[in-house]
């Protein structure tokens, strides 16, 4: 395969890449992808890394056309993942619904901010390239595993019929019935919670039926998943024991919903305050490899670019058309954000102010965060990098930024001038947060290209293709979810339940912070003891890693694990734990080669629990908009009673614990078939 490997290499190779009919099917994978991801960020607040399971499938429909090439699946792959991150945006837009600036997702706006934001984010790592994918030893975990998958399926699965594609579509089959089973017919449960009392107060132990997340635990590994672990026990083994044990519920209020009330009024509070501080430590510890790596490419970008004299791999889009994209999405964002500020009827020169500063920041952040979500990249991946840590800075600086300015210009006197600066400061952080996303993909993509030997400025065209595409898909699928599900005050009908609303964790969590800032009610003592927590896991991160060779404790992911609801994480915890006992008992059996094929097979399986559930979670989504439209019900397949409940918990619980079974039976079979 070596052979095969440096053939495509070659400098004079002159196979076809960027091709007509890869970007129709990359564009249709894209609309996929990023419809999925819409939904399960929204849900849960995490998205999948669309990367592994867009190589496999462009591998599977390519194969029937006789002149297809590893570059051209390549291209592919690289353009439908960028729908696995431009999604991400998700994590603050559904703040502008949330606060009551907009009735519904604005389509042109939420189009253009992430486009425009999504493409800034392409052309900033270009010139961070060089430096971080040829001249680094980074990990780049996806990258290298979506290569890996290129290489073989084209050389060696490809000739004996078997790319992967069954594992995809088996994953996806069973989650996507699971979720029909769950949560259109509602005939299983989705989540089970056993509360006790803690002395005077009380707390719970829940567990979630979850499939997508299931495989989303195993993709995410190990060590976060303990991370998470330990933030449920400190949340409700610590601090929601001690809330309801040293307050007292209101009248007529049950002890259980004063837990749930305390968790979400305090507990989450310091949830985010412990990932603020995990997220400015990150980032504090990538500086100097992220200047390094930015003063390399700057000498780089310096030299005369003579194209003619470079090999094929090593030629970046030109700096005029990386010149002439930037114009075009500065112009764009400038024009869009004018838009944004104008039906507020503000003098011209306070407009323009808002409009150049909005813009002015977001850019400028944006190349920073993406210089760091590109070293995060390499060092932990993409689907472990703390991008909503780089939103809650963004939601920060943003919200200080626009509160100096409607302090200046008395904004804050009129009517709804405080909603006014959160919803801009939201709206220039979502800009952030699109460069962001693109940047910490766009170098997975890059070290996938490098190592099986694609020309870097066809792949930066792809991803500026999967950027568009995916904009176009966005708008539209959150407004879908919107009308069917609602969000967490902000519900679309007022006969909705909203025990049913998407949690849209992040968006909640950066549109409090703005609040915050801007309304001086956020109960900030909450917000500094979370900051103490951040502070020890910090130092017990550290300490761990200079001590032990192994062991550490993610800051942020502990944050997470305070912060985002426990009948979520439950099931990301047994799957990151299922999958390293699966990968230990496989390396202990078989040795590194069955240990390698176990992992591929598992990642394969996982990513099809995660898509299967996701779309089918769109459909439904398409349903209920449909008959509650028509005047009809909000669960219009439901064939059970609410006194089911209790019925559909247990044999949720059952279908979860067989998933488990077969899925380890699954990998570790197919691990000892491929020795």
């Amino acid at each position: 395969m070596k052979e095969e490997e440096n053939e495509f290499m070659r400098h004079e190779l002159r196979l076809p890449e960027l091709t007509a009919r890869g970007m129709l099917l990359g564009a249709v994978l894209t609309i996929i992808f990023t419809a999925s991801n819409v939904y399960l960020g929204l849900k849960v607040g995490l998205t999948f890394s669309s990367a592994i399971p867009a190589a496999v499938i462009s591998m599977a429909v390519l194969k029937m056309a006789k002149d297809a090439n590893i570059l051209e699946n390549n291209m592919v792959q690289t353009q439908a993942s960028a729908a696995g991150t431009l999604s991400a945006i998700i994590f603050i837009i559904p703040g502008m619904l949330m606060i009551g600036y907009w009735q519904g997702f604005e389509f042109w706006q939420t189009l253009v901010v992430s486009a425009c934001g999504g493409c800034l984010g392409v052309l900033f790592t270009i010139p961070l390239r060089r430096a971080m994918v040829v001249h680094s030893d980074l990990a780049y975990p996806e990258g290298v595993a979506a290569a890996e998958i290129l290489k073989v399926g084209s050389h060696e699965k490809a000739k004996s019929g078997h790319t992967g594609i069954r594992e995809i579509l088996a994953g996806s089959g069973v989650a996507g019935f699971i979720a029909f089973l769950t949560n259109g017919l509602h005939v299983l449960g989705d989540s089970l919670s056993a509360w006790f009392a803690v002395g005077r107060g009380m707390t719970q132990i829940p567990l979630g039926y979850s499939t997508a997340l299931l495989g989303a635990g195993y993709l995410i590994g190990i060590a976060s998943g303990i991370a998470m672990l330990i933030g449920i026990f400190i949340a409700w083994l610590g601090f929601v024991p001690y809330f309801t044990i040293t307050g007292t519920p209101p009248d007529g209020m049950t002890m259980q919903k004063f837990a749930g009330a305390v968790y979400q009024q305090k507990v989450r509070l310091i949830g985010a305050g412990a990932m603020g501080v995990a997220a400015i430590w990150t980032l504090l510890m990538l500086a100097r490899p992220v200047i390094d790596g930015v003063r390399e490419s700057i000498a780089a970008v310096r030299q005369p670019a003579v194209y003619k004299d470079k090999h094929r791999m090593d030629i970046d889009m030109s700096i005029k058309s990386v010149g002439t994209v930037f114009a075009v999405t500065v112009i764009g964002l400038l024009a869009i954000f004018y838009a944004f500020v104008r039906p507020e009827h503000l003098p011209v020169g306070q407009t323009l102010t808002f409009v150049i500063v909005g813009v002015g920041v977001a850019v400028l952040m944006g190349f920073f965060v993406a210089a760091a979500c590109a070293y995060m990249a390499g060092l932990v991946g993409t689907s472990s990098s703390p991008i909503s840590g780089i939103g809650i800075l963004g939601i920060i600086v943003a919200s200080l930024v626009m509160y100096a300015l409607c302090s200046s210009f008395g904004i804050f006197a009129l009517e709804g001038g405080e909603r006014f600066a959160t919803a801009t400061a939201i709206f220039t952080t979502s800009i952030i947060l699109a460069i962001a996303c693109i940047s910490n993909d766009n170098m997975q993509d890059l070290k996938t290209g490098y190592l099986v030997g694609a020309t870097p400025w066809r792949q930066q065209v792809a991803l500026l293709i999967g950027c568009v595409v995916g904009a176009l898909v966005i708008a539209p699928v959150l407004n879908l979810l919107y009308e069917a599900y609602g969000f967490p005050g902000a519900m679309p009908r007022p006969d909705m339940d909203p025990a049913q609303a998407l949690a849209a964790p992040q968006a909640a969590l950066m549109t409090t912070i703005a609040q915050g800032i801007f309304q001086s009610h956020l109960a900030w003592e909450y917000i500094y003891i979370g900051i103490g927590v951040g502070i020890v896991l910090v130092v017990a991160d550290r300490l761990l890693k200079r001590n032990t060779r192994r062991l550490c404790l993610p800051p942020l992911a502990v944050g997470m694990g305070i912060y985002l609801p426990p009948s979520v994480q439950t099931p990301l915890i047994v799957g990151a734990v299922l999958g390293y006992f699966i990968h230990r008992y496989v390396k202990n059996k078989g040795g590194e080669k069955a240990a390698k094929a176990s992992v591929r097979r598992g990642t394969l399986i996982a990513s099809g629990f995660i898509v299967g559930e996701s779309i089918v979670g769109v459909i439904l989504a398409g349903v209920i908009v449909v008959s509650v439209s028509g005047g009809g019900s909000d669960s219009p397949l439901s064939v059970v009673s609410k006194d089911f409940a209790d019925t559909a918990e247990m044999l949720g619980l059952l279908v979860f614990l067989a998933v488990v079974a077969l899925f380890t039976k699954t990998v570790v079979g197919g691990a000892k078939s491929e020795e």
